[in-house]
């Protein structure tokens, strides 16, 4: 059997879903308001931005924030930001002034009860609780 870059190995796609976390608006947190995407994740649990490349069109994103319709892009990896390159959640391809972009995601460990930030469209950063991690 032929090997295509989709079926490479080290492209371990999980399915990762956050919750916003506690904060001053929500107390309690919120798995109302979150986001669902799925990622090549490594042994340790990181984004693989290796394996990203061969599945980058398989990365999508669904943002669900509260009762506004839910949103859905991909999750890019961009040049610039901490360590020279930032995740970024992309609505609208060729357009960036609807990017989120996650807060040091390459140094993250996505495992559930983890905390990740994400900075909105708008430049708020929010926290999230890693909800769960399953295989896409």
């Amino acid at each position: 059997m032929t090997e295509t870059r989709d079926d490479a190995p080290s492209a371990n796609l999980q399915r990762i879903r956050l919750h916003l976390a506690r904060s001053k608006e929500f107390p309690e947190g919120s798995a109302r308001h979150g986001y669902e995407f799925v990622a090549p994740l490594d042994a340790d649990g990181r984004i693989d931005a290796e394996a990203w490349k061969a599945v980058r069109e398989r990365t999508d994103v669904t943002r669900f924030w509260g009762n506004d319709a839910p949103e859905h892009g991909l999750l890019v990896h961009r040049a610039g930001g901490v360590a020279g390159a930032s995740w970024v959640f992309d609505y609208e391809a060729g357009a960036s002034e609807d990017d989120e972009t996650g807060y040091r995601f390459g140094d993250h460990v996505f495992a559930p009860g983890e905390y990740v930030s994400l900075r909105d469209e708008d430049g708020e950063m929010h926290t999230f609780i890693v909800f769960s991690v399953l295989p896409a």
